[in-house]
Parts: C-alpha cells; sequence; structure tokens
C-alpha cells in the first residue's frame, strides 16, 4: 500500500536562514523542497544518543566477557608461558 506524503510547515524561519538554504540547494542543483526534505529524510535516519547507547547497553548484556577480563587471561597466559621457560 502506498503511503500518502505529509505536509510539514515550518513557521517564522528567519529570512537569512531561507536565503542560505535556498542557495545550498541551488548549488546543488535542486529545489529549496527536495533540498529540505533530504536534510529532515537523514535527520530522522540517524540514531539518537540515547538509541545509541541503549543498542551498546544490549550489546554489553550479550557479552559473556569484558575486555578487561580478555586481556587480564591473554596476560595471565603469556606470564605463565614466560615461567614455563624459565623453568625450562
Amino acid at each position: 500500500m502506498y503511503a500518502v506524503p505529509s505536509l510539514v510547515q515550518i513557521r517564522n524561519v528567519p529570512e537569512g536562514t531561507r536565503r542560505a538554504l535556498k542557495a545550498r540547494a541551488a548549488a546543488r542543483g535542486e529545489s529549496l523542497n527536495a533540498y529540505l526534505l533530504e536534510l529532515l529524510e537523514r535527520e530522522a535516519a540517524r540514531p539518537t544518543v540515547a538509541e545509541v547507547l541503549e543498542r551498546a547497553a544490549r550489546r554489553a548484556e550479550r557479552v559473556e566477557a569484558g575486555a578487561l577480563d580478555v586481556v587480564d587471561a591473554d596476560r595471565a597466559e603469556r606470564e605463565a608461558q614466560l615461567l614455563q621457560r624459565a623453568l625450562d
């Protein structure tokens, strides 16, 4: 099913801001509408800081060993190898 596009209206845009955005759109060979739509779509696709942190927390819950655990285990193994070589 085709979704009907919505209309978004922004009031009280300063004239200097409108001119700058229109110039950027023209520099890209786009209409102001197409330029602003692309900006809005890009912003909507970017995760928020809260979303990124939530995703990282979910990943951390799945990890069985933390980075420090891995480093400590590697260090202990290396020390055991050095001790064994010293004893041989």
